[in-house]
């Protein structure tokens, strides 16, 4: 018990904390939510007018029989019901508008942020349950911006209304339901942390249902070919049977605290009924203010019920805000560097180089050390795991190094500012990534969006993809599809090599760029590269080795460190770990047991 009342008030001003924070989105449009109040007050006040006229309907109209009560009567009831509706559009609408400006804030902050985000973020993140943070996330907070708001504040003024004029026609029979007010706030309190739990879990189990869903239509083929049909589906039943578990409790919870709510009220409304007939109280009260009293009470218990349940939208809104904010709270790359080059000329430099991603799991690149002059290329050899796509990945600052520095024509490259810095760059992957556009786009994307249709039917030449680009319908502007699904693995990495050669950078990445060619495409690209390559830094990644055989300097990699360096030649005839993965690329047959021990 103590340990509940140590953490329930943090987690209140927790959850008050992120509510606080997430009404700054709603304080923009004040002054539209201003006007929206004064058409819930309409509302509200149609409400107590309604209650109110119980009173003349029965003791002027059945009672008295006055005619002109009679008369009025009819044309008040039409009166309040066209404020109603015209406070209920006024206050829908508006508030509606507010809550999809909300949205569209959060997932422009959102996605900018996501954008600005390091890699490291990325690899330790689930992407179906960022999507979900787009989708189901996002909409939840806006209920508990609006939506809840909306209910506080139109059944308040209604709440006050109604209580007002009981009082006004019974303040002892009003004293007695006022007696609800603080076992209601105690019950309210009891439930509040079990909803924000509950939330928290949909949150997670929502996740779960969007990466395993991403995961099957992203992987079928896969899946078609290895007959995972009905794991798939397993996996996602467990998913989606969990979802549906948190959220039947968070229905029953709601369902099960509305109920003793309302049980409340039926014994109150029973007191008062009897409080009401007794002998004393008869003498003073008339038909039309009981019937108009009773009907005030009858009527606030719609309001209070809604103002118990709206604890779940909140509930439900600060949990889904948490996962929010955590996203906008996640540090950015970090971008201290001032100085700006305007084309290096490509000496890059390694000084002691070391990187962990994790402390704890130890350095995957240790004490790494060689420079590459401008023009040269430079290949890195070894098995996988042996750190080279981690070493290549700290020129553009993908991750940032532990220990040591990298340099460019002389300049710590965390000093360049990083856009200025990723422009002397050009990246071609084993693992293309277009986007669903046109051809023309992809190869003109992001900085190169400005450049003529001449200088991307040149890129594009220059990189054998006009060859397949002319024979489609629409030529360049023919659409990819979902990461050029449309397209062949060796179309989609020409078009990935026309991209770096639009870009013209100083520097180039070669990453397995050739893994995804056909022998005969291999070799028209082989010859595009040569071109792209020459005057270049160049930076290649390959396991097969026939691709590198002319490189200025090849480094072997062995469990994050430097082996063997030096030209094809030289490395063939030291006999070491170079020579043995040749041999086994290229005499299998004799070389299969030998190799492999002495490169163990």
């Amino acid at each position: 018990m103590s340990r509940l009342s140590q953490e329930n008030p943090q987690e209140i001003t927790e959850g008050a904390e992120i509510y606080r924070r997430l009404l700054v989105y709603v304080i923009p449009y004040k002054w539209i939510f201003g006007i929206a109040i004064i058409g819930m007050a309409f509302i509200a006040a149609t409400e107590t007018g309604l209650a109110a006229l119980m009173k003349p309907l029965l003791d002027g109209g059945f009672v008295e029989k006055d005619p002109e009560w009679i008369k009025l009567l009819p044309l008040l009831f039409i009166g309040l019901a066209l404020l109603r509706g015209v406070g209920t559009f006024i206050a829908t609408f508006l508030m509606a508008w507010i809550g999809r400006r909300v949205v569209k804030e959060l997932r422009k902050e959102m996605f900018r942020h996501i954008l600005m985000l390091p890699t490291s973020f990325y690899d330790a993140s689930s992407s179906g349950r960022l999507i979900s943070k787009f989708t189901f996330d996002v909409e939840q907070v806006a209920e508990a911006a609006t939506d809840a708001i909306t209910i506080v504040i139109r059944d308040a003024l209604t709440v006050m209304g109604l209580l007002v004029w009981m009082f006004y026609l019974n303040w002892q029979l009003s004293l007695v339901f006022l007696l609800l007010g603080p076992v209601i706030v105690v019950l309210v309190s009891y439930v509040n942390k079990r909803f924000r739990r509950i939330s928290s879990r949909i949150q997670a189990s929502m996740g779960d249902v969007t990466q395993v869903s991403e995961e099957a239509i992203s992987g079928h083929r896969v899946i078609k070919t290895f007959g995972g049909q009905a794991y798939e589906a397993a996996h996602f039943e467990e998913a989606n049977e969990g979802n549906r578990r948190q959220v039947m409790k968070l229905i029953a919870t709601s369902v099960a605290s509305v109920q003793v709510i309302q049980m409340i009220s039926a014994f109150a409304l029973a007191g008062i009924i009897y409080l009401a007939t007794l002998g004393p109280m008869l003498e003073t009260i008339t038909v039309g203010v009981f019937m108009s009293f009773l009907a005030a009470m009858m009527m606030l218990l719609t309001p209070i019920k809604r103002l118990t349940t709206v604890n779940v939208i909140v509930q439900r809104g600060i949990a889904a805000a948490k996962s929010l904010f955590d996203l906008l709270d996640a540090a950015v790359e970090k971008d201290s560097g001032k100085r700006q080059i305007d084309h290096a000329a490509g000496v890059v430099e390694y000084k002691a180089v070391s990187f962990a991603y994790e402390n704890s799991k130890g350095v995957v690149l240790d004490d790494l050390t060689f420079n590459v002059e401008a023009g040269q290329s430079i290949a890195f050899v070894g098995k996988s795991g042996s750190g080279k796509t981690t070493l290549v990945s700290l020129l553009p600052r993908f991750y940032e190094l532990t220990t040591g520095s990298i340099t460019i024509d002389g300049h710590d490259i965390r000093d360049l500012a990083l856009d200025n810095l990723r422009q002397q760059i050009a990246l071609v992957g084993q693992d293309v990534t277009l986007f669903n556009d046109t051809i023309a786009r992809n190869i003109a994307y992001g900085s190169l969006k400005d450049c003529s249709e001449t200088e991307i039917i040149d890129a594009a030449k220059a990189a054998h993809a006009m060859e397949f680009i002319e024979t489609l319908p629409d030529g360049l502007n023919t659409m990819v599809g979902d990461n050029g699904v449309l397209l062949s693995g060796g179309q989609r990495q020409r078009l990935a090599i026309a991209r770096a050669l639009l870009k013209n950078a100083p520097i180039l990445i070669l990453d397995e760029a050739t893994s995804a060619l056909d022998t005969e495409s291999e070799r028209y690209i082989q010859a595009a590269l040569e071109v792209l390559m020459k005057d270049r830094t160049t930076f290649v990644i390959a396991h097969r080795l026939s691709t590198i055989e002319k490189a200025d300097m090849i480094i072997v990699m062995h469990d994050g460190k430097i082996v063997e360096r030096g030209k094809h030649e030289q490395l063939l005839a030291m006999g070491g770990y170079y020579a043995n993965l040749y041999h086994l690329q290229y005499e299998p047959a004799t070389t299969a047991a030998a190799p492999q021990e002495t490169a163990g």
